[in-house]
């Protein structure tokens, strides 16, 4: 399945990099999946388009962000949500009226799969130990980069990967966030758990 940008930015903007995305959730056929991290979305409705095709109306979303909140943590590496490009800069702010990055424009990208969906505002390291995390069986972790961050997401993702399930986390390369790489390690050695590292890329946590 080709990886769409629907017009706005997206993580992952690389050639290739987006289907090669799809391709390895597409190999787990992912019922229940949550996201940390939906920034503009883009990602979020390609997982949808992809889950739809694979199981109908069957399937369920789940996507946690700040959504323009602050981190409240000088060690976040914040996105850059302004365009370069002046037509989306018009398209948003004068067609749509919205902020790309918020709940609402989100919703509207997601409209298609309205019954599928639920997002959630707010700080991972707040919102997921109140979450029951058994129910869902593919993690995207793609939120806050600092190893605190990282290291909680992961904490409370681990029921996922208990159930069999799997943790794809972005970024474990990324120079400018060691912590992300650091968490990811302690993680995996501390729960004897099998890590392969995609595309230089992404890092995907399974059971041994």
């Amino acid at each position: 399945m080709k990886y769409k940008k629907y017009f706005r930015k997206t993580s992952l903007k690389q050639e290739g990099i987006g289907e090669q995305f799809l391709n390895e959730i597409a190999s787990k056929k992912p019922k229940n999946f949550l996201e940390i991290g939906v920034f503009h979305g883009v990602t979020a409705r390609n997982v949808c388009e992809l889950l739809h095709s694979i199981h109908g109306n069957d399937f369920k979303y789940i996507g946690l962000d700040l959504f323009g909140e602050s981190a409240e943590n000088a060690n976040e590496v914040i996105p850059n949500t302004r365009f370069n490009n002046p037509l989306k800069q018009i398209y948003f702010k004068y067609i749509l009226r919205q902020d790309p990055y918020s709940v609402e424009a989100v919703t509207y990208l997601l409209k298609k799969f309205k019954e599928n969906i639920h997002l959630i505002k707010g700080n991972s390291n707040l919102l997921l130990k109140k979450m029951d995390m058994s129910q869902i069986d593919y993690v995207f972790l793609d939120g806050g980069h600092a190893y605190e961050t990282v290291k909680n997401d992961l904490h409370y993702s681990k029921p996922v990967l208990d159930n069999n399930g799997t943790v794809l986390c972005d970024d474990y390369n990324l120079s400018q966030a060691p912590g992300v790489k650091q968490a990811i390690d302690e993680f995996v050695r501390d729960n004897n758990l099998k890590s392969e590292i995609i595309f230089e890329r992404f890092a995907k946590i399974e059971k041994n």
